[in-house]
């Protein structure tokens, strides 16, 4: 089970360094876009915390 954490934390960092990647450029202050990036960066950033924090419970 800890290693399907680490595989899911893995894909997230991943998943959101596309993202980063993929916003070079892009006028991201337009219709309220980035805050609502801010919100969900924010949010995967508390779930793979979460999902690390919780890796030596689901070891057992």
């Amino acid at each position: 089970m800890a290693h399907q954490v680490d595989r899911v934390v893995d894909d997230l960092h991943s998943a959101m360094n596309t993202l980063k990647d993929a916003m070079r450029g892009m006028p991201v202050h337009r219709n309220g876009f980035k805050a609502a990036h801010d919100k969900a960066a924010r949010a995967m950033g508390t779930l793979s915390t979460e999902l690390l924090d919780a890796r030596p419970a689901l070891e057992h």
